[in-house]
């Protein structure tokens, strides 16, 4: 099979680089790669560095590289690693693939296909063509509430989340804010699309879930954090809230309270410096309050790398791979830790 990551930015030199260590178990022939912005003296070894791999490197201009118009047509699948309604864009010459059996696209490319989180609904996608994976802070939130409530989300009264951003990754220097800003909510009842892409992934289910979102954006390049309060018919208790941890193997917790230390962490012992995680929670550093079922607390979130099992496994449900959860239970287990 042969397949294309298109974009080599954060989410997608992490994907190309799995994809390429993992090539034979995902059985995989070729990976191509194409490469949209333009490429200076100062940004062309990010490229080598791919070539050196085996890396086939595609470009629309610069005659160095493969020219993408003679390998389309032999593509069977592709990641969208775009942002910014260009994958959106993008999905119409994607109708044009004679070989594609499949493609997905990221986070803010919201109507490019079913919305899927892996471990939510699996088989809603199986054999689709067009996949949308959420973004890292619906991967956050809905793995909250998936660990929480173990799954039973008629337990769940109502919830509110509030993320606290960081500006943007540690290698970029585009748009760091210099104090707090606040997100204007997008719907009276709902706030932020964080709630609103969460609801309507549980909608793929038919879960319906009584949910707020808001969202401040910080001074800060390390991670994302979100602060929940979640009220049920009945509030477990920590036991079991431990205990449905234990079971879930992309969730993790720490006892950390730093964010730079937990992203220091992932630099030094996690595959590529990424954490994959859907969530790390601080487990020892939640509020009970069971007079009204209310259960409050922190979790980390790990931007680039919680939403690249979702993409590796959109790919094998996409293109039907006969032994998808085991090729799942192996990357899971190499990927994710327990504990940070």
């Amino acid at each position: 099979m042969n397949v294309l990551v298109n974009g080599i930015g954060n989410i997608g030199q992490t994907l190309i680089n799995i994809l390429n260590d993992y090539k034979k178990l995902l059985k995989i022939d070729r990976i191509y790669a194409l490469k949209n912005t333009q490429l200076f003296d100062w940004n062309r070894e990010e490229v080598t560095l791919l070539e050196e791999k085996g890396i086939i490197i595609c470009t629309k201009k610069e005659s160095q590289y493969v020219n993408f118009d003679t390998v389309k047509d032999s593509l069977h699948y592709i990641f969208d690693c775009n942002a910014n309604t260009f994958g959106l864009k993008n999905k119409e010459w994607y109708k044009t693939l004679p070989n594609l059996l499949g493609c997905s696209a990221q986070g803010s490319e919201k109507s490019f296909g079913i919305s899927y989180m892996t471990g939510v609904n699996n088989e809603v996608i199986r054999n689709q063509k067009y996949v949308h994976i959420v973004s890292c802070n619906t991967h956050a939130i809905a793995s909250i509430l998936k660990t929480l409530s173990n799954n039973d989300f008629s337990n769940i009264v109502e919830g509110d989340f509030v993320v606290v951003r960081r500006s943007e990754d540690l290698g970029n220097h585009q748009r760091l804010v210099t104090a707090n800003v606040v997100s204007r909510h997008m719907d009276q009842q709902i706030g932020t699309h964080h709630a609103i892409d969460v609801k309507d992934l549980f909608e793929e289910i038919d879960v319906p879930l009584d949910i707020q979102s808001s969202d401040i954006t910080t001074p800060s390049q390390l991670m994302h954090v979100v602060r929940f309060n979640l009220k049920f018919n009945k509030a477990p208790q920590i036991h079991d809230i431990n205990a449905s941890i234990a079971s879930r193997n992309t969730v993790s917790v720490t006892t950390k309270f730093d964010s730079n230390i937990v992203f220091e962490m992932g630099r030094r012992y996690s595959r590529y410096g990424r954490l994959f995680s859907h969530s790390i929670l601080n487990n020892n550093n939640l509020l009970f309050d069971y007079t009204k079922g209310q259960i409050k607390g922190w979790a980390f979130i790990p931007q680039e790398g919680n939403t690249i099992l979702s993409t590796l496994h959109a790919f094998l449900l996409q293109t039907n791979t006969i032994d998808e959860a085991h090729i799942m239970n192996i990357l899971t287990k190499d990927l994710v830790r327990a504990s940070w």
